[in-house]
């Protein structure tokens, strides 16, 4: 039982074995046939790759063959192009060479037709030499004197001819310019008050006031004129009230009655109460302090200069000045300017310097007072010096400085000197910025009007103008010319306080380029 069941056994894990070996070997024919199916699935895959590897391959070759053959032909063209351009060049160079051996030929020619001129005039200038020299011997014997006699006897005779129509031409021409410069002299007069006045009158003789408010304008005016008339006549002042926005127009021409009718204006204003007992009281207020500041503003001025002793009447009109003006400089400024230089140029000259700053100081008094006093302020002011004590060599100087007198000693000199000085410094007397404007434009234009003239530059506050010429139009004489002219023009058409330098800049320019 034992033997036939191992038997069975055996024989029943001999045939798993076999099955299983049986199933071992189908599979491994399956993946067999599995791998010939894709190793031929891959050769022929390869085959179709390989395939059209090569047809892009012959596609690329063969646009780079036409594109090569297509640039080839590009630069063939180019080539051709360029071979045309270049036998045209020879053909065109050799044509010049060709006239360029003509021309020579013809220079040539001409040459040598130029020196047989030449040789054919030098020998007839020497017959000619020959017959004006045989000429020359004749005429000395028949005149019975040499050449260089009959020249000398020739120019001195045009020369005196000359000498006379000369003398005679200055003498017609003294008398013409004399009769001219008289009437051109008033003509200028003329046209200088009539540009000048108008500004000055507008800048100098009126003040503004400002108003909070057009109603102000009403009760300034008050009921049928009160108040109005009540400052007129309190002040001695005109006002205008007019269209003017918010303003009142003072105008007189005494500055310092100007002065107290704006402060006291401007206080009634301050105040609201107008009325003609109120500005009688405020005008009295506003006279008092005005005389106050003036007094104090003289013995100020007195102090500055280091000028003492004076009297105190002049003291006070010297406070005065400082609300006087003249060509819209202020002439206590002015006057102290004059004092300070009149004490430099008597110490440099060994002087006395406190005399000479006395009579700088007190030079313009009569200013002080020219609105009520008829005459020359300089005649004015040595009245003033005089009653009031000081020495005739001051008096003299005041009197003096506008030679309304003759000149008699180095200080009437000195102060003269020292007010031209202070009224002709750049910025000395000012101008309304309009006018300023204007004069600087007129003084380029007049510069510019001239031919050669390139550009011009007013400078200097308008005390100096430059003007720049073209060097191939004017020349350096010219130039000389071309700037008195300008200077006579300005002087001509312009008015002007001092004198205004004028310079004339000639440039040669010399421009090459390095390459």
């Amino acid at each position: 039982m034992i033997v036939i069941g191992g038997a069975g056994l055996i024989v029943g894990i001999l045939c798993g074995f076999l099955a299983r070996k049986k199933l071992v070997e189908s599979r491994i024919q399956a993946i067999e046939e599995y791998s010939r199916k894709v190793l031929a699935e891959a050769q022929k895959e390869a085959k179709t790759t390989k395939r059209e590897a090569e047809l892009q391959a012959k596609d690329t070759l063969y646009q780079m063959k036409v594109e090569f053959e297509k640039e080839s032909k590009e630069k063939k063209d180019q080539v051709s192009a360029q071979e045309k351009r270049l036998h045209g060049k020879e053909a065109n160079i050799d044509r010049k060479i060709e006239q360029l051996e003509k021309r020579e030929d013809r220079i040539t020619e001409k040459e040598k037709s130029i020196s047989r001129n030449e040789r054919e005039v030098k020998k007839k200038e020497a017959e000619f030499d020959n017959l004006i020299a045989k000429q020359r011997i004749q005429l000395e014997n028949i005149a019975g004197m040499s050449g260089e006699e009959a020249k000398q006897l020739l120019v001195k005779s045009m020369e005196m001819e000359a000498k006379h129509d000369a003398a005679k031409m200055i003498r017609r021409i003294e008398n013409e310019t004399k009769a001219e410069a008289d009437r051109k002299a008033q003509e200028i007069i003329a046209l200088a008050v009539k540009r000048y006045s108008g500004d000055y009158a507008a800048e100098k003789i009126v003040s503004v006031v400002n108003l909070p408010g057009e109603e102000m304008k009403g009760r300034i005016i008050g009921r049928e004129g009160r108040n109005i008339r009540a400052i007129e006549a309190a002040t001695g002042i005109d006002l205008i009230i007019d269209d003017t926005p918010e303003a009142v127009i003072l105008s007189g021409f005494n500055p310092v009655r100007r002065q107290i009718a704006k402060v006291s204006l401007e206080r009634l204003i301050e105040d609201g109460r107008i009325h003609p007992a109120r500005i009688e009281e405020i005008v009295a207020k506003a006279t008092k302090e005005i005389e106050n500041s003036m007094k104090e503003a003289g013995e100020q001025a007195t102090f500055d200069v280091g000028v003492h002793g004076i009297n105190h009447e002049l003291v006070k009109l010297i406070g005065r000045l400082k609300y006087r003006s003249s060509y819209a400089q202020n002439v206590l400024q002015h006057s102290m300017e004059v004092s300070f230089l009149c004490g430099i140029m008597a110490a440099e000259l060994g002087l006395n310097v406190k005399q000479a700053k006395r009579a700088g100081l007190l030079h313009d008094i009569g200013k002080a007072v020219d609105h009520e006093v008829e005459g020359p302020h300089a005649m004015i002011g040595a009245d003033l010096a005089r009653r009031h004590g000081e020495s005739n060599l001051v008096v003299h100087a005041i009197e003096a400085h506008h030679e309304d007198v003759e000149m008699t000693s180095v200080l009437d000199v000195l102060v003269q000197a020292s007010d031209t000085l202070s009224g002709a410094r750049p910025g000395a007397r000012q101008e309304m910025l309009e006018s300023y404007v204007k004069r600087l434009e007129k003084l380029e234009k007049i510069a510019t009007s001239f031919r050669g003239v390139t550009k011009s530059f007013a400078i200097q506050a308008g005390r100096e103008i430059r003007i720049m010429v073209e060097g191939k139009i004017v020349s350096d004489d010219q130039s000389n010319v071309l700037c008195r002219d300008i200077a006579k023009k300005i002087e001509k058409e312009l008015t002007y306080p001092g004198q205004i330098r004028v310079i004339v800049i000639r440039e040669t320019r010399a421009v090459s380029y390095a390459k």
